[in-house]
This record gives structure tokens, C-alpha cells and sequence, in this order.
């Protein structure tokens, strides 16, 4: 009997060992950005891709470079109307909206957003976001820009907001809504199933204080919940949701940065974990093209420094 059950435990270490070394997808390498960054921002305009603002090796950036899928080139817009970090992007109705982030080397926080119109070629300020931050992120829900976390400046210090504030283009207005329950910077927002879920982040800037927090905002009840943690504690990540899974990329801690590749399942409140990415990332940007996830630039070790690396991820 005692032999049984050895050899049963066997099986059951056994078994998540194989599927971990053989987890799904493919990763393959495209035409590398023009511009080596990390904490810059990106977004899908008109079928193309557009990064823009970050640290670069001249300082802080306020290039948009712009990758056309079906030829395979990059090109350049006119640029922002001022150098950006840890901003964010969002597109509704054709049009890109830059809000938030860190305009210096000192990490001052700002309120800026700025419309991008890509038929006219043309950035236009419009009414600041109420409470300046950076390191926050963004998701998009029945055309309203939902913008939750970061970090703003308190005294002199950095500390975390719950801020949960809403734009809305159409009237360029704000509304105020449930703050997220754990304040938190450098986490990675996705929306899905009409729900903006949170995962991961950094509590006031220190990414030796990482979290694994995976809430959801309900915009029908208006209320927050918590669900499955996310299986590695990270920040300086990105998120993409693929065939109904939101799958959480990269991130940092004081002893490197992440490669891993995990993915939550909101229909059965579960994780899964998919082939790693080629290398870590910190700061890294992302968009999903035609069930394709684009990855792009990010730092490759804690604390700065930035590449111009352009990988694509995608199910067998």
C-alpha cells in the first residue's frame, strides 16, 4: 500500500512537469522598431501600430513610429506635443488618445491628453485628466477610456492612487467612478466580456513590492471583484486578451525581469501558462493584430535601459 501511494504522487508531480515543458504557441521576430525604448505606449490606429513616447538612449521620447503590417515597414507621424513615459494610449472611434504619464527625468506627473486625428495629421489638447499620474493604465469600454491606478506625487514622494476616472471623447468630459481597491503603478489593464480587469503592479513605484492582485471592474454594477491571482507577482507588464484569455506579459523585479507568458481564463476564474517570450522585458508594449500579439521594445534588465526589439506571439 505504501508503494501505491509513492507511486501515485510520482504521477501526479509528473504530469505538470510535461505540460510545462511543452506549453503552447510560437514566437516569432519582425523588423525591429527605429527607436530602442522602454515605458513607452501603443495602440492599433487604422490597422497599423503605433508606438510612441518612453525612455530612449536621448532621453524621454516624443517620436510616434508607426509599423504597417501588410508591407512590413516602419514610418514616422508628427510627434507629440511633448515627451511622454509611462503613458498610455487608447484608440475610439479612429482617433488616439494619449493621457497620463511622467513628462521628466524626475518622474513629474502630468494630466495631459492629447487627441490624435490621422486624417488630419494633427494632435489637440483636451480637458486634462483630474488627477496628473503616470504608471497608471487604460482600457476602453462602449467608447469611454477607463483609467485606474498609477502614481502621483505627494509631497515628494511617489505613492500609489486608486484613481478610477473616466473619459469620455464624445463630450470630453470626465466622470469619477469606484475607486480600484488595491492602489497600485505598473500594472497591465485588458478588457473583455464588457469587464476591465487589473492584474499585477507595483506598490508607490518599487518594483521590489510586486503583486499578483487580479480584480475586475463591472461597468452594469458598478462595483469591483477580486479573482485568481496571477500566478507570478510582476510589474512593468502588458496585456492582451487572444481567443478569450487575457495573457499577461514580462515585468520586473529586483532580480531581472520576466519572460513569462501566463493567461487568465474568466470563464473559469483559472490560469494557464504558454510559452515564454524569446527574452525578458520590462516596460514592454503591446497590441493584438489579427489574432496575432505584437510585443514591442521594453528593457531587458531592471531599472532602465530599452530596446528596439519587435516580437510576435501567436497560437499553433
Amino acid at each position: 500500500m505504501k508503494r501505491f501511494f509513492i507511486i501515485l504522487l510520482a504521477g501526479i508531480f509528473v504530469f505538470p512537469l510535461i505540460s510545462e515543458a511543452n506549453p503552447e504557441g510560437t514566437w516569432v521576430e519582425l523588423s525591429p522598431t527605429p527607436v530602442k525604448r522602454t515605458e513607452s505606449s501603443s495602440a492599433l490606429v487604422d490597422g497599423k501600430i503605433y508606438v510612441l513616447g518612453g525612455f530612449t538612449p536621448k532621453g524621454i521620447s516624443s517620436k510616434v513610429d508607426v509599423w504597417h503590417p501588410e508591407s512590413g515597414t516602419w514610418s514616422r507621424i508628427i510627434p507629440l506635443p511633448r515627451g511622454l513615459h509611462h503613458t498610455t494610449a487608447s484608440v475610439v472611434d479612429g482617433k488616439l488618445y494619449v493621457i497620463g504619464g511622467f513628462d521628466s527625468g524626475t518622474w513629474r506627473p502630468v494630466a495631459v491628453n492629447y487627441e490624435y486625428d490621422p486624417e488630419i495629421h494633427r494632435w489637440t489638447a483636451k480637458a486634462p485628466m483630474p488627477t496628473a499620474r503616470g504608471a497608471h493604465s487604460a482600457g476602453v469600454i462602449d467608447g469611454k477610456i477607463h483609467l485606474v491606478g498609477g502614481a502621483h506625487r505627494k509631497l515628494v514622494r511617489l505613492v500609489n492612487t486608486p484613481a478610477h476616472e473616466v473619459y469620455d471623447p464624445e463630450t470630453n468630459t470626465w466622470e469619477t467612478f469606484a475607486p480600484i481597491p488595491t492602489a497600485r503603478d505598473h500594472l497591465a489593464v485588458s478588457v473583455t466580456g464588457g469587464k476591465l480587469f487589473a492584474i499585477g503592479g507595483r506598490v508607490d513605484v518599487d518594483y521590489n513590492n510586486n503583486l499578483d492582485v487580479n480584480e475586475s471592474y463591472d461597468t452594469k454594477t458598478g462595483k469591483w471583484n477580486r479573482h485568481a491571482p496571477l500566478p507570478t507577482a510582476r510589474s512593468g507588464i502588458t496585456s492582451q486578451v487572444l481567443n478569450g484569455l487575457i495573457h499577461v506579459f514580462g515585468g520586473e523585479s529586483g532580480k531581472g525581469t520576466f519572460v513569462e507568458n501566463e493567461a487568465y481564463d474568466p470563464s473559469t476564474n483559472k490560469w494557464k501558462t504558454f510559452k515564454s517570450m524569446p527574452s525578458g522585458r520590462h516596460g514592454l508594449a503591446s497590441v493584438l493584430w489579427k489574432d496575432e500579439i505584437h510585443i514591442l521594445t521594453g528593457g531587458p534588465k531592471p531599472g532602465g535601459g530599452g530596446s528596439n526589439t519587435h516580437f510576435v506571439f501567436k497560437l499553433d
